[in-house]
């Protein structure tokens, strides 16, 4: 046993907000709180929790999550549960690495020795995603995610839909899978001609046709197509996930081990999946703490099907992804659309906190950019 000593957290570019725990016998592990436009948010949150959680036992992690979440009287939501991720997941890689083994060990065991995973791609044109598209498969990918439209009005014209087919057939004739992200900027006019258009080119998945907030539209949506739906990065826990596995109207849930609470969560999400018939496929456009921390509730998985990671051109040139934390990088190679089960002790990472201190140094909260419709109003981004 060992008393948490101390929690720091370090915001990190391009989007990332990393925390590290440290018990008093100098134990330590690391957890990722990111949540993209929301820094400042998590932060605040964070900074009451380490003022409350110094002197408790670390290795007690469902007595801390617990206590997180029956003693805030209100709680849930992306701020509360993207904080509550941070810690839980550095409290896992703690008591694994001082145990020795990956936390999937302490999970049950692993149900599988490598993982599905595919990256995201953007461009407009057909031409611009089938270059990207190339530059994935050089990588090792064999399947990728993109957006389903830019901006799109409540009713635009349906000929708005026409490059999203086209990009997809790019994609396809390439012999790679692609799932396609309506982000919930598609609103159910238009939702509903899209599912439809894209459906004899076989998607992967369409992800958010609407926003989670209209889950009777979703339902509807789900009853209009045979594609997958896959959604779940704007709910915050099993109890969010819960409505849309009782409407039968999710394929494929999503939920974002940085944005749900942590390990401790996602495992208990993915269970209740598994009674539904629903896989899971881990959101992460996140950094390489929250891509560790899904490899190994992955691992553990038995309906799991493909995870999400970013790495190299996800960003601009010159800007830091996955391998820019860490010291042994090479964990992260794709091969044949696969990487293998992270095998070292905890997360299976070695983070170069030398790296995390010096890029946390005035590092500015990033803030999302929106749209702006032709007539000046906001529109979903």
């Amino acid at each position: 046993m060992g008393k948490i000593a101390t929690i720091e957290y370090f915001r990190v570019p391009p989007r990332w907000l990393f925390v590290k725990i440290t018990d008093d016998a100098g134990n330590t592990g690391w957890g990722e709180a990111s949540l993209e436009g929301h820094t400042q948010a998590v932060e605040g949150c964070l900074d009451a929790w380490i003022e409350r959680y110094i002197g408790f036992e670390a290795d007690e992690i469902e007595h801390i999550w617990q206590m997180s979440w029956r003693t805030s009287f209100y709680r849930g939501g992306p701020v509360f549960m993207s904080a509550l991720a941070g810690i839980d997941i550095a409290l896992w890689d703690l008591k694994a690495r001082k145990l020795g083994v990956p936390i999937y060990q302490l999970l049950g065991g692993k149900v599988r020795d490598k993982l599905k995973v595919y990256a995201w791609i953007g461009g407009d044109r057909p031409g611009d995603i089938e270059k990207q598209a190339l530059a994935r498969k050089a990588q090792g990918f064999l399947s990728v995610k993109m957006n389903g439209t830019e901006d799109l009005g409540w009713l635009d014209s349906p000929a708005a839909l026409n490059d999203c087919v086209e990009r997809l057939k790019a994609v396809k004739a390439l012999g790679m899978d692609a799932g396609i992200d309506f982000h919930g900027r598609v609103h159910k006019p238009m939702a509903k001609q899209l599912a439809k258009a894209l459906e004899p080119h076989f998607p992967l998945f369409i992800e958010e046709p609407l926003l989670s907030e209209h889950i009777g539209g979703i339902t509807q949506i789900s009853q209009l197509t045979g594609t997958p739906i896959a959604l779940g990065e704007r709910l915050h826990s099993r109890w969010d996930v819960r409505p849309f596995l009782e409407a039968g109207c999710v394929d494929i849930l999503q939920p974002d081990i940085s944005h749900v609470g942590g390990i401790s969560e996602m495992k208990k999400i993915a269970a209740m999946c598994e009674t539904y018939d629903v896989a899971v496929a881990p959101h992460c456009p996140l950094g390489p703490i929250a891509l560790a921390a899904n490899v190994q509730v992955d691992a553990v998985m038995p309906n799991f099907a493909i995870q999400e990671m970013s790495l190299g051109i996800h960003y601009n040139a010159g800007s830091q992804d996955l391998t820019s934390y860490v010291k042994n990088p090479e964990v992260w190679d794709v091969k044949d659309g696969y990487i293998e089960l992270l095998k070292g002790p905890g997360l299976g990472i070695e983070v170069d906190e030398a790296q995390v201190r010096k890029l946390s140094k005035n590092a500015k909260a990033w803030v999302s950019p929106g749209f702006i419709g032709p007539g000046g109003e906001v529109r979903e981004w």
